[in-house]
C-alpha cells in the first residue's frame, strides 16, 4: 500500500521537484537536471524586454518632446529689404536689412506647453498600466505551464503503477490467480498510460515554450518551475471588484484625460488673445538729400510692429472641439469604471467557485477516490474483486486528480487577474493620442509688416 500513500501525497502537494524523477528516455530528461525556475524570474525577463513597455516609455518621451517644442518661442526672421531700386535721380533707392520677430502674448506658450506635460503624466501612467498587463500575461501563463508540468508527475506516477498492476497481474497469472483478459486489460492500460504521459509531456513543452516568449526570452532552455499549484492565493473578494474601479491603472488614466482636456479647453479659450510682431531694421538710402548736393540720405532706421485682429477668427472652433473633448473625457471615466466592475465580476465569481471546488477536491473528492482504489487493490490482491473493478477506480483517482490541477489552474490564472485589475495582453501595442502636434503657434500668423 505504500505506493498509494506516496502517490496520494503527490497529488495533494504539487512540487516542482516533480520533473527530477523523470527517466532517462523521457522528453523532460534533459530539462530535469537544470535548476527550476520561479515565477519572478519570468517576470524579471519580460520587464526589461517585453517591447510593448518600451513602446510605452517612448510616449512619455513623445509626450515631453512635443511639450518642450510648443514652449519655445517662433525663430526671428532676417532678411534682405529694398525699395525704390533703379537708377536715375535716385542713385540706387533704400537697400537694407531687417530682423522680425513673433511675440507670443497672453501666456499662450505656458498654457501650449502645459496640455503636452498633462499627456505626459497620461502615458506615464499608461507604462504603469502596460507593466501591469505584462505582468498579469507572464503570470497567468506560468500558473498554465506549472499546472501542464504537475500533469506530467501525475501522467508519470499513473504510468508507473499502470507498469506495476501489469507485472501484478503476469505473476497472478503465472500461479493461475489471474485470466487472460487481465493481463490484457493491464496491458492495455499501460499503453494507454505510456501515450497519456507523452501528450503530458508535449502539453508542458508547448507551455514552457509560450512562456519563455512571453518573457522575452524565446531561446531559454526547457527547465522545471519552481511553484506549488496547492499554495491557493486569498483574495479580499468583499472589497475587491471596489478597489479595481478606484485604484487601476485604466481609471488613473481616464482621470488624467479629464486633466489634459481642461488644459487643452483652457489653452484654447486663451489663443484668440493677439500676438505682437515686430519688424525693424537699418537700410542705406542712396536717394541725395536735395536736388542741390550728391551727398546721398545714408543709413536710416526703421520698424513696424502689428497685431492681427480677432475679428472673424477667435478661435471659437477649436474651443468647442476642446469642450466637447472635455466632456468625452468625463464620460470616459464613468464608463472604464463601469467596464473594470463588469469585467471584475465573472473573474472574481470564477475564483470563489474555484477556490470551493478545489478545497472539496483536496478535503473529500480525492481522498475518498484513493481509499476506494487502495481497497479495491486490496481485494483484489485477496481474489475478492475483479481487475476491471480496480481499473476502474484507478482510472477515477487519476482522472479526479487531473481535474484537481484544472480546477488550481483556473483559480491562479483568476487570482493573477485580479491582481493585476483584469488587465491583459501584453503584448497589445501602446497607443499614443491622435492629437498629438509639433504645431508651435496653430492661431496667430505673423504679421510681416513692409
Amino acid at each position: 500500500m505504500r505506493p498509494i500513500i506516496v502517490f496520494v501525497s503527490l497529488l495533494l502537494y504539487p512540487a516542482a521537484a516533480g520533473l527530477a524523477q523523470a527517466r532517462a528516455d523521457d522528453l523532460l530528461a534533459e530539462a530535469a537536471a537544470r535548476t527550476p525556475v520561479a515565477l519572478n524570474v519570468f517576470e524579471q525577463f519580460a520587464l526589461q524586454t517585453n517591447p510593448t513597455l518600451q513602446q510605452a516609455r517612448a510616449l512619455v518621451r513623445q509626450s515631453g518632446g512635443l511639450a518642450q517644442q510648443a514652449g519655445l518661442l517662433p525663430n526671428p526672421i532676417v532678411g534682405y529689404q529694398g525699395e525704390e531700386i533703379r537708377g536715375g535721380s535716385f542713385d540706387g533707392g533704400e537697400q537694407g536689412g531687417f530682423v522680425q520677430q513673433d511675440f507670443i502674448l497672453g501666456g499662450k506658450l505656458g498654457l501650449r506647453r502645459n496640455v503636452y506635460r498633462q499627456q505626459q503624466r497620461a502615458d506615464e501612467i499608461g507604462v504603469e498600466e502596460q507593466r501591469y498587463r505584462v505582468l498579469s500575461n507572464v503570470g497567468q501563463q506560468f500558473y498554465t505551464a506549472l499546472a501542464a508540468q504537475e500533469t506530467v508527475n501525475v501522467r508519470r506516477r499513473l504510468l508507473s503503477l499502470a507498469a506495476d498492476a501489469l507485472e501484478t497481474a503476469h505473476q497472478l497469472a503465472n500461479v493461475g490467480q489471474a485470466d487472460a483478459p487481465d493481463v490484457l486489460q493491464s496491458e492495455v492500460e499501460q499503453e494507454q498510460a505510456q501515450l497519456e504521459y507523452i501528450a503530458a509531456e508535449r502539453a508542458f513543452i508547448r507551455e514552457f515554450r509560450t512562456l519563455a516568449a512571453l518573457a522575452g526570452k524565446p531561446d531559454l532552455p526547457l527547465a522545471p518551475l519552481a511553484g506549488n499549484l496547492g499554495n491557493t492565493p486569498q483574495i479580499d473578494a468583499d472589497h475587491l471588484a471596489d478597489q479595481i474601479a478606484v485604484d487601476s491603472p485604466s481609471i488613473k488614466r481616464a482621470q488624467q484625460d479629464v486633466v489634459r482636456a481642461e488644459a487643452t479647453l483652457k489653452s484654447a479659450k486663451r489663443e484668440s488673445i493677439p500676438d505682437l510682431s515686430i519688424h525693424a531694421g537699418l537700410q542705406n538710402n542712396f536717394e541725395p538729400l536735395n536736388g542741390a548736393t550728391s551727398t546721398p540720405v545714408g543709413v536710416q532706421g526703421f520698424v513696424t510692429a502689428g497685431v492681427p485682429l480677432p475679428i472673424f477668427n477667435r478661435n471659437q472652433g477649436n474651443v468647442a472641439a476642446a469642450q466637447a473633448d472635455l466632456e468625452r473625457a468625463q464620460a470616459e471615466v464613468n464608463r472604464v469604471q463601469l467596464l473594470l466592475r463588469q469585467a471584475a465580476q465573472p473573474v472574481l465569481q470564477d475564483y470563489l467557485t474555484a477556490r470551493t471546488v478545489a478545497a472539496r477536491y483536496k478535503d473529500e473528492i480525492i481522498p475518498h477516490a484513493a481509499r476506494a482504489y487502495e481497497l479495491y487493490m486490496a481485494k483484489y490482491r485477496q481474489m475478492a474483486a475483479a481487475y476491471p473493478a480496480v481499473i476502474v477506480s484507478q482510472r477515477t483517482l487519476f482522472d479526479l486528480q487531473i481535474a484537481y490541477i484544472g480546477v488550481l489552474r483556473s483559480l491562479w490564472i483568476d487570482s493573477v487577474a485580479l491582481q493585476n485589475f483584469t488587465l491583459s495582453n501584453g503584448l497589445a501595442a501602446p497607443q499614443p493620442r491622435s492629437d498629438a502636434s509639433t504645431v508651435t503657434n496653430p492661431y496667430n500668423v505673423g504679421v510681416g509688416a513692409q
